[in-house]
């Protein structure tokens, strides 16, 4: 049987493993797929050795950019993000640990198609992306690949970037694409949100949230009660899980 997983941690809040294993079960796939939560990126090599029939992984918070210099070859679009989340496994006995990685984004294109049908380029002209980690740079490249101008949203200062505290309505009001990359108000902690000024918030305002769990965080709460367009990250999951799938096959 071939084995398929996800590296992350924590990992309670994911759908991935029922998401592959349920698609395995209807498809008639021999496969399973199996949640490894790893604190470290460095315990990413017992996973392997230990689990010879492992042929692919994906990768969420925090290792999406840390897992890069333990990968043999990367793509061309992953490394233009900066961060991974597909790994493709090859079995090499020739080389030195017996194994080969190469890493994909496929958040990319997940998010892009998720959102690109709720855009109009007459009132979307500018985002705020909340949060620096390796999944907001798969959303950067999408919105500059959807003509989106975007300002990064930090707690410390970054360059180019903002920080929560400077935030203004009148910031708000320019940037009607917010987007939460972080993972505030994920399961069991879904009463945190990010700290903007909600009540600046309008009916031309898109607030897209890329945690799926619960289906409406906090911050898409807040979002839809000030006449907003909500989205959350479920059909971003599922595009993109479809998409590592395709590479791995």
């Amino acid at each position: 049987m071939k084995m398929y997983g996800l590296i992350g941690y924590p990992l309670q809040h994911s759908f991935s493993s029922k998401f592959f294993n349920v698609k395995f079960q209807q498809e008639g796939i021999d496969a399973e797929y199996v949640n490894f939560e790893i604190e470290h990126i460095h315990e990413l090599r017992n996973t392997l050795v230990f689990n010879p029939h492992l042929k692919g992984l994906n990768v969420t918070i925090p290792h999406k950019e840390a897992v890069i210099p333990f990968l043999d070859d990367i793509s061309p679009e992953a490394r233009e993000i900066g961060a991974v989340n597909t790994i493709k496994i090859e079995r090499s006995f020739g080389n030195t640990y017996g194994y080969k990685l190469k890493g994909y984004n496929t958040d990319y294109v997940g998010f892009k198609n998720s959102i690109s049908p709720l855009i109009h380029p007459d009132i979307h002209k500018q985002a705020l992306v909340l949060g620096t980690g390796g999944a907001s740079k798969a959303v950067c490249k999408a919105l500059d690949d959807l003509g989106v101008a975007w300002t990064y949203v930090s707690r410390t200062p970054c360059e180019g970037g903002l920080t929560y505290e400077i935030l203004t309505p009148e910031i708000i009001a320019a940037n009607k694409i917010i987007i939460n990359t972080t993972p505030l108000g994920t399961f069991p902690n879904v009463e945190a949100s990010p700290n903007i000024p909600y009540q600046a918030l309008t009916s031309q305002h898109l607030l897209y949230d890329l945690v799926y769990n619960p289906t409406e965080t906090a911050f898409l709460k807040q979002g839809r009660n000030m006449g907003a367009t909500i989205k959350n990250g479920a059909e971003m999951l599922q595009l993109q899980a479809l998409a590592a799938w395709d590479i791995w096959q």
